[in-house]
C-alpha cells in the first residue's frame, strides 16, 4: 500500500512556487520536502488544513492511495 502526496501537481495547477507555498501554509520547507517526497509518515489535520486553504482544494486532490503490485 502507498499514499502519493500530490502537492507537486496542486502547486502546478496554481502556478504556485513552492517558496510561496511555504511561507503561506506556515511550515517549514523541509517538511514540505518530507510530504512531497513520499516520506512521510503522518500528517496533522491542522497541516492538511492549512495546505488545502492555500491550494483552494480537497484532502482527495492531495493524498490519493495506489495499490502494492
Amino acid at each position: 500500500m502507498a499514499i502519493i502526496v500530490d502537492i507537486d501537481v496542486q502547486l502546478a495547477k496554481r502556478k504556485m512556487s513552492v517558496g510561496d507555498f511555504v511561507a503561506a501554509v506556515n511550515i517549514s520547507a523541509a517538511n514540505i520536502s518530507v510530504l512531497k517526497n513520499g516520506r512521510a509518515k503522518a500528517i496533522r489535520f491542522s497541516t492538511l488544513d492549512a495546505i488545502c486553504r492555500v491550494l483552494e482544494c480537497q484532502p482527495g486532490d492531495i493524498l490519493r492511495w495506489v495499490p502494492d503490485d
